[in-house]
């Protein structure tokens, strides 16, 4: 089983590309929850111009800063420990990522968190977990079984160091949070028990 960045696929890796479609150079970019900073790296590589990593886990961020050491462009990214709903040191950003972070905010408050900070005419990206609410939710969450046993096998599985909980929201919930706070939002639910919301902020 593989357990290092080298071999870095994981449930939420595997949505890596999803977040950074589209990604246009020069665009700034805010990961929150950033744990040790794999996407924040990916972002600057694909063309950011600037990435911010943030997370509430010191030791998390302090690991981000650590293995940025010696990257191309290394000082085009900032790390800053810090709870993302009391951030008050970020601005906006055209790209906003959180990946299996929002179930440790609340929904409703993390989302509106999220929205506050991208700018205007710039891109939200969740990518979470919840627990299953639909028929669908179930069926996908069963067929994750045998396809995720293929992935590993195929591609080992990284064991990211970062806090873990379990999600409180079921993916009903979490997708009318997400018409509610983010209208016009596209909610899918996911193969690898995740869900992903789009949105793209009024210009």
């Amino acid at each position: 089983m593989a357990t290092g960045a080298q071999s870095s696929w994981n449930h939420n890796t595997h949505f890596h590309p999803f977040v950074l479609h589209g990604l246009r150079n020069g665009a700034t970019a805010l990961d929150v929850g950033c744990g040790e900073g794999l996407l924040t790296r990916r972002m600057l590589a694909a063309g950011a111009c600037h990435v911010t990593g943030l997370d509430a886990c010191a030791p998390m961020v302090e690991l981000a800063r650590q293995l940025a050491v010696g990257e191309p462009r290394s000082g085009d990214l900032d790390y800053v420990v810090a709870d993302v709903l009391d951030a008050t040191q970020v601005g906006a950003f055209d790209l906003v990522v959180c990946v299996a972070t929002l179930h440790h905010l609340g929904v409703d408050r993390g989302l509106e968190r999220l929205r506050e900070l991208t700018a205007p005419g710039g891109r939200l990206v969740v990518v979470g977990l919840a627990r299953p609410s639909t028929p669908l939710d179930r069926a996908l969450g069963a067929w994750s079984i045998p396809v995720n046993h293929l992935a590993t096998a195929a591609r080992g599985y990284w064991e990211h160091p970062a806090p873990l909980c379990e999600p409180a929201e079921t993916y009903d919930d979490v997708r009318a949070a997400a018409a509610r706070t983010l209208p016009g939002s596209t909610f899918r639910s996911r193969l690898y028990w995740r869900y992903t919301i789009e949105w793209w902020a009024p210009a």
